[in-house]
């Protein structure tokens, strides 16, 4: 099945900032969604209801969901996946527009990629300021609110693609602020540090 520009766009802005949060929450949404005929993915991602590849992701989010709780081993989850998370965005993007000419699919992985990027460094340095909190709640918050905003976004980008485009767009541009924010306020606890 192939898809059309915008549900292309979609997917690669809805999965790429999805990912960016929760890979394997991603996956696992896309492959039960598939499975169960709520959506029809391209063939090139079909393979993601597979009973093995859906294992392996609710297996590997079993284990974000946990590792994402705990202060500290978040930040180490979080810094060894800056190499898994934009790239399998990248990847997935690619997969999804495997009917469009090479430079439309080169371009999803790119904007997928970097979508996924950005909603990954705005994760890992919101969970870095969180952990300098003394109390746990504000992890596990945040841990939660990211994983039901994967589910629900990759949900959305094949249901409701220009609706995904706007908000991932909005999401995109609350991420640069707090971005912004937050390297000020690494800089500023630095400083102190350094000071001291």
């Amino acid at each position: 099945m192939s898809m059309n520009l915008a549900e292309t766009l979609s997917l690669a802005l809805g999965a790429g900032f999805s990912s960016g949060l929760n890979l394997y929450a991603t996956v696992a949404t896309l492959g039960l969604l598939q499975r169960y005929g709520v959506i029809h993915l391209p063939s090139s991602l079909e393979i993601l209801a597979h009973p093995w590849v859906l294992g392996l992701a609710a297996a590997l989010y079993l284990l974000e969901f946990f590792a994402d709780k705990v202060p500290y081993v978040d930040t180490i989850w979080d810094a060894v996946h800056t190499f898994i998370r934009p790239p399998a965005a990248a990847l997935l993007a690619y997969a999804a527009a495997a009917a469009a000419p090479p430079q439309w699919r080169w371009g999803a992985a790119l904007l997928a990629g970097g979508v996924a990027l950005t909603a990954h460094g705005t994760k890992a340095s919101a969970r870095a300021a969180v952990n300098t909190s003394p109390e746990p709640f504000s992890n596990w918050v945040l841990s939660f609110g990211e994983d039901l905003l994967a589910v629900w976004l990759t949900w959305m980008a094949t249901a409701h693609p220009v609706a995904t485009t706007v908000i991932v767009a909005a999401l995109l541009v609350i991420s640069a602020f707090l971005l912004f924010y937050l390297f000020r306020f690494l800089r500023r606890a630095m400083q102190r540090l350094l000071a001291a």
